[in-house]
């Protein structure tokens, strides 16, 4: 029998109690176990932890596609390329591709072989991490593409042609040479997405609120909405910022409009502490996006990424813009599109030099031609002491206003 003490009654120490007459040298052991234990288990905790940390790291990482040809071939050409004028300013060209290869792109066309920049933006991050800017280049833009290198090994010549003609011949590459003499900016990074991998994510956020202003039914986009606020599923999301003969005027203007209001519908919802806050829903958005994208070498990891992106979290969302450069109707040819000058050369020296771009809804002066191509002008009221105007939104604005 013991009493409360846990020593034998009458006080008597047992074998092995310890060498005092209290038991304090039990109780003391009996401590170092449990901490020894407990540091132990919490050991197995953190290893546990930062095992799991890593191997999400590492997938997450490996989704990503690093494009080494591209840099390879940008290599090749740096001492063409545009300097860099701004330390710290990013410029970073965001390619929408339409290939019909890969996980469930089949079933918007036939694969013939070459994919297009469906869409391109050029998106201009300031040095101070203030403001950040997204310029849409339109697909049928006249522009002077260099010679680029095929995927089966040959070399194009250069040519005057329509914009998407160069992603179709030389890939990301390309592309980026063509914007960087188009425009006297240098493109730091590049990211190219498919149309899976844009669907992916916006299922990932659980769907992007838009406006509609009408209903809308068009059968070869599969795609039927309602009027007022629509909050668009992945597929749904897809054909809302491709579709173009039924919604609008038809021209490519109001599409790259949908597209630039969709992203900034976008960057709303996965900058809300819905998405950001919460693992259970952050992660997926992590995935999908990682899998989703192609990119040059320096960003193809979560390392690179963060770093990009990591200032990005303190921009106010009236500070995120989105225009499209200035361009109005070919000369030769009206379904065609052409820079407005010197409109588009104030626009890029903006860029260059790292000065704030103002945008507005509607610009004083603003004409529409034939095709439905907006000149997308500065403001008619520029002087050489006033920073020019263009057509665009921010992200803070609301479709449905």
């Amino acid at each position: 029998m013991t009493d409360t003490a846990g020593t034998p009654s009458g006080g008597t120490l047992g074998p092995g109690a310890g060498a005092s007459a209290t038991g304090d040298g039990l109780i003391r052991r009996r401590r170092r176990r449990w901490v020894r234990g407990a540091a132990l288990g919490l050991g197995v905790l953190v290893l546990a932890a930062a095992g799991g940390g890593w191997a999400v790291y590492a997938k997450l990482s490996a989704n990503i596609t690093p494009d080494e040809a591209a840099a390879a071939e940008l290599a090749r050409y740096e001492r063409e390329r545009p300097t860099a004028l701004v330390r710290g300013a990013q410029n970073i060209l965001l390619i929408g591709s339409d290939t019909r290869a890969g996980d469930g792109n089949g079933k918007y066309g036939k694969d013939l072989g070459s994919e297009r920049s469906d869409t391109t933006i050029l998106l201009h991050l300031a040095h101070d991490r203030r403001s950040a800017t997204a310029v849409s280049i339109p697909r049928d833009l006249m522009v002077d593409v260099p010679g680029c290198l095929r995927a089966d090994g040959r070399r194009t010549a250069p040519t005057f042609t329509m914009f998407n003609y160069a992603f179709a011949m030389g890939g990301s590459a390309c592309t980026i040479r063509t914007v960087e003499k188009l425009t006297g900016v240098r493109i730091d990074h590049h990211v190219v997405v498919d149309f899976h991998g844009f669907k992916e994510m916006v299922d990932a956020v659980d769907g992007v609120q838009v406006c509609l202003k009408a209903p809308i039914d068009d059968k070869a986009a599969k795609l039927k909405l309602p009027a007022g606020r629509v909050t668009l599923d992945g597929e749904q999301a897809l054909g809302y910022v491709r579709v173009r003969k039924s919604l609008g005027n038809g021209s490519d203007t109001d599409r790259m409009d949908r597209q630039q209001q969709f992203l900034g519908a976008l960057v709303n919802k996965v900058r809300s502490g819905d998405v950001l806050l919460n693992p259970v829903k952050l992660y997926p958005v992590l995935d999908a996006a990682t899998s989703a994208l192609t990119t040059d070498p320096e960003l193809a990891s979560l390392r690179g990424l963060y770093q990009l992106v990591r200032g990005l979290r303190d921009i106010p969302t009236e500070h995120v813009q989105f225009l499209t450069v200035p361009r109005e109707s070919y000369v030769y040819d009206l379904n065609r599109d052409q820079l407005v000058e010197p409109e588009a050369e104030k626009l890029f020296a903006l860029l260059r030099a790292d000065k704030p771009v103002t945008v507005a809804k509607s610009i004083p002066g603003e004409s529409t031609t034939k095709s439905g191509n907006s000149d997308s002008n500065g403001d008619a009221s520029d002087t050489p002491s006033t920073a020019p105007t263009f057509r665009g939104n921010t992200a803070a604005e609301d479709s449905c206003e």
